[in-house]
């Protein structure tokens, strides 16, 4: 026989009553110092997903919100797990966004004095937080990551954000009859790590849609929460669901296209995205100039 498993709402109400009233807000890992991009609620027991299209630049995306998580969060550890690009194409991108250096001079090993000083800061800063990330080596799938997270973060329990790039490349244990399963079966084990504490985001790759003219693509207008490639758990198992996108009228804009809010009401962002040195701004609303941060940043790079 079935034993019933269940609590009255009378009960449920003492410990929640208290808590309204005295307990602890949520606690959230700021990716930006301000604007738009700080509202973003990413934080303990919090799945985030994002998706964009190949070369969208949700990759240079999340790992800039990684590290800027990691030099707002002293306390915060980070798990990356990413099947396309080794720490050193992450790091060569970092790099050229801390210090403003294009990132042809870094890929291509060009630097020279004009640089010496925006580099040296920014190694600096990355220095800062480098014992508090760390990568995953092959292979690439949940049974290692969850190996390397428990070891790297043994005794260090004030924070943990694990990062999966891209899921639908990333196994899941046991077998799967298909994509679509193993993408179910990886969600729930990203649950149960979620549910443990850490606070996961999951880049996903999409799939073409067709726009209102029938023309099948990328465009924005047509991304919606079935574009997430193997969608179903995906968009189901997220706190938060995310898109980036880019604009119709200015190659340079890119929206980041907030599609599910579990706790908050969708908003979503504009970017202005420099390929250059690989760096997402927030463009406030009502900002005359686009990219309005342009004149600051020419005036402290100075001549790249």
């Amino acid at each position: 026989m079935t034993v019933a498993k269940f609590v009255t709402a009378s009960d449920a109400m003492d410990s929640w009553r208290d808590d309204v009233l005295t307990g602890k807000p949520p606690t959230f890992y700021r990716i930006a110092d301000s604007g738009p991009l700080a509202r973003i609620e990413i934080g303990p027991k919090l799945i985030t997903l994002i998706g964009g299209a190949p070369g969208s630049g949700k990759t240079a995306f999340v790992m800039q919100s990684v590290v800027d998580a990691l030099r707002l969060n002293p306390m915060l550890r980070a798990v990356v797990c990413n099947i396309e690009m080794p720490p050193e194409v992450l790091f060569d991108r970092q790099l050229s966004r801390l210090s403003g250096v294009p990132l042809e001079f870094i890929r291509y090993r060009k630097l020279n004095e004009h640089h010496a000083e925006r580099i040296d800061t920014a190694l600096s800063t990355i220095d800062s937080f480098a014992d508090r990330l760390c990568f995953v080596c092959p292979p690439f799938d949940l049974a290692n990551t969850a190996a390397a997270a428990t070891e790297f973060t043994d005794g260090h329990s004030d924070g943990v954000l694990l990062v999966f790039d891209y899921i639908q490349r990333i196994s899941p244990p046991g077998e799967q009859g298909d994509k679509r399963g193993s993408v179910d079966a990886s969600m729930n084990y990203l649950r149960m790590f979620s549910d443990a504490g850490a606070a996961v985001i999951v880049v996903s790759a999409v799939g073409r849609q067709k726009d209102s003219k029938g023309r099948s693509g990328y465009s924005g207008d047509a991304m919606n929460l079935a574009s997430f490639k193997e969608s179903g758990e995906l968009e189901f198992g997220a706190d938060d669901a995310f898109i980036l996108a880019p604009s119709a009228d200015n190659s340079s804009i890119k929206e980041l296209k907030h599609l599910k809010a579990r706790h908050t009401e969708p908003v979503d962002i504009s970017l202005w995205f420099d390929g250059s040195i690989q760096s997402f701004e927030a463009i406030e609303p009502g900002t005359a100039d686009p990219h309005g941060f342009s004149a600051a940043l020419a005036a402290s790079w100075g001549e790249r």
